[in-house]
């Protein structure tokens, strides 16, 4: 298996191509019960409907853990977004229409979203007081069993060559409300695109969905606090606004 064609680098992780494989690399030192957990989600969402690559194996490579999957000839949804800014509108229209088929899916033995968020919200660097407010407030949102992705960004999503979506990294795959997972994605296109293509997401989500916007909304603090422990880098000043309820 060679390693010497990278195509993707990411926080302790690298990606490579590998002939027809893709090889994600973890760096030494990364949880073994997270690779294993990721290579679980895969497989389980391997056996509904979505377009995905297969896993084929998990392995070890000079004592570094690694997941060997299906390799998808094709363009990133992120990279033809840059490229082609005039299709932006259009490029945020399959990103829903992806998503909204994702929350049609059933994969029963997913971990339940609500579990990770109070494990994130307990490991973040907000108060007591905060963290107890955030708490209440999942307890207070409406329990539902939908497929949420946890990362359903246009950096995820390869177009391949004949026009065919596949969606990847499933690393944050778990059961829970759709809204959550909507929330999370608004989050990351503002950081990743900016404010303005973040809310135009949002707009053809709730209209598509025939979503009340403020199902979402209420998702948002949550969301960001669970964000801030789990990339401790994201910019503050924004996490700290939407904890706050001064973002949308």
């Amino acid at each position: 298996m060679k390693l010497d064609n990278v195509i993707a680098t990411r926080d302790r992780k690298t990606v490579y191509r590998s002939e027809n494989k893709s090889i994600k690399l973890f760096e030494a030192g990364y949880s073994k019960a997270d690779i294993l957990n990721e290579a679980l989600n895969q497989s389980r969402i391997e056996e509904t409907s979505l377009n995905i690559p297969h896993v084929l194996e998990v392995t070890t490579v000079d004592g570094r853990w690694a997941i060997v999957s299906e390799f998808i000839e094709g363009s990133p949804l992120s990279e033809l977004m840059a490229e082609n800014s005039e299709k932006k509108a259009e490029y945020i229209d399959l990103l829903v229409d992806i998503q909204l088929k994702v929350y049609k899916e059933t994969c029963p033995l997913l971990n339940r979203l609500r579990d990770k968020l109070g494990r994130k919200l307990a490991e973040s660097d907000f108060d007591a007081t905060t963290r107890y407010a955030l708490y209440n407030r999942i307890e207070a949102l409406p329990r539902r069993n939908n497929i949420c992705h946890g990362d359903l960004t246009p950096s995820n999503i390869i177009i391949a060559e004949d026009g065919t979506p596949f969606i990847i990294d499933w690393s944050h795959a778990a059961l829970g409300n759709e809204c959550a997972d909507v929330a999370r994605t608004y989050i990351l296109l503002m950081l990743s695109d900016g404010t303005d293509t973040a809310r135009l997401y949002l707009d053809v989500f709730c209209e598509k969905s025939s979503t009340d916007r403020q199902r979402i909304l209420e998702w948002l603090p949550i969301v960001a606090a669970a964000l801030s422990a789990e990339q401790p880098d994201t910019d503050p000043e924004l996490i700290e606004r939407l904890v706050n309820g001064k973002e949308y």
